[in-house]
């Protein structure tokens, strides 16, 4: 079941759900992050790999949520912490964006044998199944470009047209306009009032300041962000853990779960309940 077997009567809905995709669907721990690593290895002349808290301290700051934005700002500060200015680094950023699709995808854009080949999935189909069979329409909104968003969905998952905005329709995060166009064609498929609470589901900070600047735009409807720990995070020492999750609370995360399939019908309910007490 997708979600177009949703009961068109989701006007009744709880909640619409909408999902972040990388480190909540799928675990590219070793996939995008060490495309990312990889990346600045290369073009730092091997002197420089960033380990998983280099990168979660990067994405701590919330504006780089693009890899290949974040892989060529790790390379200017490294040159940086060399003496050396941004304007004397010879770095062409479609040569990055290439090599690092060369990782993540593979050599043959066409037959990827990349590293996308090799993520865990995060959560099963049916999980989604007992949202639908709950009356809750769901969707994604990812800057992962379309082609790997689908890839995941699509392939892996096996979903039929899912809802989703991915990286060429909408600005990066925490730019909201990709979750409200998100939330619009969920209401529109499901014929769900403007007023439905919006839970967006994200791993990352630049994921939960998007819900606090789709509040700005929107106020007459409930927004929650929900929190959730990827795996590199979970494997870290608990010092580590503890700073991730108050980065994630401090940006706004409503709750923090250790994985997305925690994030139950029942737990929606009582979320929304928590902010709609009676």
């Amino acid at each position: 079941m997708t979600a177009s077997n949703l009961d068109k009567s989701a006007n009744r809905a709880l909640a619409i759900v909408v999902f972040d995709i990388d480190g909540v669907v799928r675990d590219v721990g070793g996939s995008y992050r060490r495309a990312l690593a990889d990346t600045v290895e290369q073009y730092t002349n091997g002197a420089y790999r960033p380990s998983q808290v280099d990168i979660d301290t990067l994405k701590s700051e919330g504006v780089w949520n693009n890899d290949w934005e974040a892989s060529q700002e790790l390379v200017y500060r490294y040159f940086e912490k060399q003496g050396k200015n941004r304007t004397e680094i010879a770095l062409d950023y479609q040569n990055l964006v290439a090599f690092f699709q060369s990782r993540y995808r593979g050599p043959n854009p066409k037959n990827w044998t990349g590293y996308i080949c090799t993520e865990p999935l995060l959560l099963a189909s049916n999980y989604l199944e007992t949202l639908t069979l709950a009356g809750i329409p769901w969707g994604f909104f990812s800057g992962a470009t379309r082609g790997s968003a689908e890839y995941v969905l699509c392939k892996r998952l096996g979903l039929k047209s899912p809802v989703l905005i991915a990286m060429e329709d909408a600005p990066g995060k925490p730019d909201p306009t990709g979750l409200l166009a998100t939330v619009q064609l969920l209401e529109q498929q499901f014929s769900a009032p403007e007023t439905t609470a919006v839970i967006y589901v994200g791993d990352t900070v630049a994921d939960m300041y998007t819900v606090e600047k789709a509040k700005l735009l929107q106020p007459n409807r409930l927004w929650i962000g929900v929190g959730i720990l990827p795996p590199h995070v979970l494997q870290e020492t608990s010092q580590q853990l503890e700073a991730y999750t108050a980065n994630l609370k401090q940006a706004g995360a409503k709750i923090i779960l250790p994985n997305v399939q925690d994030l139950t019908a029942a737990k929606i309910q009582e979320l929304i309940a928590g902010e709609n007490p009676a």
